[in-house]
């Protein structure tokens, strides 16, 4: 009787006004599993009593001998270690964030995070336990990897890091989105040509690549070079007016869908061509003024006076100007001068020439260009002096006009010894021979 009874008298003794302290010495296990919080017996609590609960040591643990309440086969009671660091995971800027790969690239999550003793970590994958076979986890003492080889679009979700330390934990979510190229535009059709334009519509595509599309490229390729031009990038819309297509060439089209990995592999082509046409134009005749264009001869250029040396060849210039073509007629001190083959005359565009083939004393004078049409003529001047050894030879205007043999020109003393005249080059004691 004095086991069980004096247990009880000691779990079950009433408080007195001032209630007296009671110490245990025999302890009994108050749940099968370990547990970071405070439990107070049922009958200590019914009865009013005050229970206090004294810390101990591990070595105080092994000394009091077991109740002898506790049933042979019940668990052992464990003593936990005291928490000296709270749990606590410090989440990568980076993985605040989604966190997106390409299909076929590594996934390679280092999180660190703390307390002591070691916590205990674990991975879910939207709020399932992680596949094995493609997802493989370590944890070590400051921080913990998920690792995936080859990442698939079934590895997209929210993967959840839980750090359990006794009762107190702490988790961070990751989101982590696997993504790949789109598939192509489902068809593409030519609605319209008129002018130099075309319209195009499209749908579109069943498989966007686990991610939103950032638009459309349209591409466009003449049936002559055959060759491809991007029309239009990151096109939001599945209808577009292509404009200054070329006249006369024929145009085929295609549509690219994209998203962050690129551009869809494939594309849709038009089946029917684009065939730009010349628009018909009609020439208006009626009512036209047409303008008169003639005019008399006028000279924008005269001719200048000029002296040249005896032997070498001269050219005179002058600029007519006249509708219908005027016709030039050359003279000499007011001769007629164009069947000599002394002189050679040119007129092209208005620009009128006169060459004089080696000139001699006798070719010096007043040479006159003259034009001619049906509305007028003008007529221009110029003298020409020759210069030989020293000399200039020319010919008056009143000797010339005279047509007087040499011996005439003594006569009326036009010329004489010891001069010599240009029209009778043979210098003597007595004069013009």
């Amino acid at each position: 009787m004095a086991g069980t009874p004096e247990a009880r008298l000691e779990s079950r003794c009433l408080a007195p006004p001032s209630p007296p302290t009671v110490k245990i010495s025999l302890w009994s296990p108050a749940s099968r599993q370990p547990s970071m919080e405070a439990a107070t017996a049922p009958e200590v609590a019914s009865s009013g009593s005050t229970l206090k609960v004294k810390e101990m040591s591990p070595a105080d643990a092994e000394g009091p001998p077991a109740s002898p309440q506790q049933e042979a086969g019940s668990p052992i009671p464990q003593l936990l270690s005291p928490i000296e660091e709270h749990p606590k995971i410090w989440l990568p800027r980076a993985l605040r964030q989604t966190y997106i790969r390409k299909v076929g690239d590594t996934v390679n999550l280092l999180i660190p995070f703390q307390g002591k003793p070691k916590p205990q970590a674990t991975w879910t994958h939207d709020g399932c336990a992680l596949d094995a076979s493609r997802v493989s986890v370590r944890n070590g003492e400051r921080d913990s990897i998920l690792f995936i080889r080859e990442a698939q679009r079934a590895d997209s979700g929210r993967y959840q890091l839980s750090v359990r330390l006794g009762e107190l934990e702490a988790t961070a979510t990751i989101d982590i989105l696997v993504i790949e190229r789109p598939g192509p535009p489902q068809s593409i059709k030519l609605v319209d040509v008129w002018g130099s334009n075309a319209t195009l519509e499209w749908t579109p595509p069943q498989d966007t690549g686990n991610t939103a599309l950032l638009g459309y490229t349209v591409q466009k390729a003449d049936t002559k070079s055959g060759l491809w031009f991007t029309v239009l990038e990151r096109y939001h819309r599945t209808s577009f007016t292509v404009s200054n297509l070329i006249v006369g060439n024929s145009y085929a089209f295609r549509v690219f869908a994209e998203n962050q990995c690129g551009l869809s592999e494939t594309a849709p082509i038009t089946a029917d061509l684009a065939h730009i046409q010349k628009a018909a134009t009609l020439r208006k005749t009626g009512g036209f003024a047409q303008r008169d264009f003639s005019e008399a001869p006028k000279f924008t250029q005269p001719l200048a006076d000029c002296t040249t040396v005896m032997g070498y060849d001269t050219q005179l210039f002058c600029c007519v100007r006249a509708s219908p073509k005027p016709k030039i007629i050359w003279l000499k001190n007011k001769m007629d001068i164009q069947g000599n083959p002394k002189y050679r005359a040119l007129t092209h565009l208005g620009i009128c020439s006169l060459e004089i083939r080696k000139p001699g004393p006798f070719d010096g004078g007043i040479y006159t260009c003259k034009a001619v049409n049906p509305l007028g003529e003008a007529s221009v001047d110029c003298r020409v002096d020759v210069r030989g050894k020293g000399r200039t030879h020319t010919l008056s205007p009143q000797l010339e006009n005279s047509g007087a043999e040499p011996q005439a020109c003594m006569e009326k003393g036009l010329v004489g010894f010891p001069f010599t005249c240009s029209r009778h080059w043979a210098p003597s004691s007595s004069g013009c021979i």
